[in-house]
């Protein structure tokens, strides 16, 4: 093939302009359809691969394949043929849309590396355009930063489908090896194992790696050194402000082994885009504001999710807390309220209430139980005046024997049961167990207190 310039027209119809990228598989002219009217992108394969028939038939059965995948992230092919040049030589060309973008690799050149969400960005739409390709049957085989084109929206598009998977490159010795694939080689295919989806995965996770970090996950002085670290060396660590779900992606992409990467090029994606939803999350504070603008007068809006939720739990705690103190002061009301009933009842003020502090002490201690001494009566009955506070001796029993002349018996309105406060009740009249020497011990925990006629004496609980 004869030194190709612009203005020749290929096959009476593809007039190339300008050349605009040149590669280890022929070079890439920006071109006129004559018929169509239309610019298109024309890749002129080099002479070593023209002389090959076997790889020229692999090479336009692919192309027809690849003409009728249709995915947004994809280069679509139009057309290829061949055509006999006027110095006598043959021109075998692909036609191709024509994608104005910027290679990624001059992108990671001129920002030295890229933001993860500009990464996990990338990944995701080169996965997802592998995921199409695969299900057709299609490895790419050369997935690399200069064969991604990223348009000035964004989207990224691969390029160099059909030409990858027909120069069956599966060994870093094969003699039409494209130079720099080795950077992004899978394992098997530098082994000159067979290739699958999964190669291209490992291919995409490489990239992925050299976008964040700015550099290829392995380096050496020759494509075979660079192989065998692909085959045997883990990728150094990504920087530590990668986040963790990031980091999980990439690793899994590089698994050495295929079955431990990504299934299908959908997962990838998916993984992908949950990775940047996941880092944008950890990284920007969901304001707490209301759907018409600002927060609410007393409400918060600079506050995580996390410290949001964290009040209830104590307005609980604290609520808590006021409802068992309430419920103290309930308790010592009501004691107070049954002691002055019963002095009342009995027809002289009471001298002296034994006050039981709040129910903050435990039951079972011995200051919260004290033993109930009847007062001693008149021969009319009534209740005498004690010349002091009444201190149990060591004859007294633990519940005194009812008087026959005694007033009715008086039980505390509303006593809640077991409060420690409240007064116990008359026994029946059968007559109660005593003690000559020791006071009755205080129980651990006070048994039933007015209950009427079943009040028990105060000693051991049945």
């Amino acid at each position: 093939m004869g030194v190709l310039s612009s203005e020749v027209v290929l096959s009476g119809r593809y007039r190339l302009d300008d050349r605009v990228a040149t590669g280890g598989m022929g070079d890439v002219w920006r071109a006129t359809d004559l018929v169509l009217g239309r610019q298109v992108a024309v890749k002129v394969l080099l002479p070593a691969l023209v002389s090959d028939p076997d790889f020229i038939a692999r090479f336009r059965s692919e192309a027809r394949i690849m003409a009728s995948l249709r995915s947004p992230g994809i280069v679509q092919v139009f057309d290829c043929g061949e055509d006999q040049l006027a110095d006598g030589s043959r021109a075998d060309y692909l036609v191709m849309e024509f994608v104005d973008g910027e290679p990624l690799s001059k992108r990671i050149e001129a920002a030295g590396r890229l933001e993860v969400a500009e990464t996990m960005s990338i990944v995701a739409q080169v996965a997802q355009a592998l995921h199409a390709a695969h299900a057709r049957g299609i490895v790419h085989r050369d997935v690399k930063p200069s064969n991604l084109l990223v348009q000035a929206d964004g989207t990224v598009v691969l390029v160099d489908f059909g030409v990858a998977r027909s120069t069956n490159v599966t060994s870093i010795t094969s003699t039409n090896a494209v130079p720099g694939t080795a950077l992004y080689m899978a394992p098997e295919q530098a082994a000159g194992r067979p290739v699958s989806g999964a190669t291209d995965i490992y291919a995409l996770g490489a990239v992925a790696y050299c976008c964040l970090t700015g550099t290829p996950p392995f380096t050496g002085d020759s494509p075979l050194q660079v192989a065998v670290r692909h085959l045997d060396d883990e990728p150094p660590d990504l920087p530590a402000e990668i986040p963790p779900a990031v980091r999980q992606l990439v690793a899994r992409a590089l698994a050495k082994d295929p079955a431990d990467r990504f299934p299908t090029g959908g997962a990838m994606a998916h993984a992908a885009r949950a990775a940047v939803a996941e880092s944008s999350t950890a990284l920007v504070p969901v304001a707490l504001r209301g759907a018409a603008g600002p927060a609410m007068t007393g409400t918060r809006d600079d506050l995580t999710p996390a410290a949001a939720l964290s009040h209830p739990a104590g307005r609980r705690r604290r609520h808590g807390t006021l409802v068992g103190a309430l419920a103290a002061v309930l308790v010592a009301l009501a004691a107070l309220g049954a002691a002055l009933g019963a002095a009342k009842s009995a027809g002289e003020p009471a001298t002296t209430i034994a006050t039981t502090p709040p129910a903050a002490a435990p039951s079972g201690s011995v200051a919260d139980t004290a033993e109930t001494v009847a007062p001693p009566t008149d021969s009319r009955g009534r209740p005498s005046r004690p010349a002091g506070p009444a201190r149990p001796s060591g004859s007294t029993s633990g519940t005194p024997t009812p008087s026959p002349s005694a007033p009715a018996q008086t039980t505390s309105p509303a006593e809640p049961p077991g409060s420690p406060s409240a007064p116990a009740s008359t026994a029946p009249d059968s007559p109660a167990p005593t003690q000559s020497s020791e006071p009755a011990e205080t129980p651990s925990t006070p048994g039933p207190i007015g209950g009427g006629d079943g009040a028990k004496p105060l000693g051991p609980r049945d």
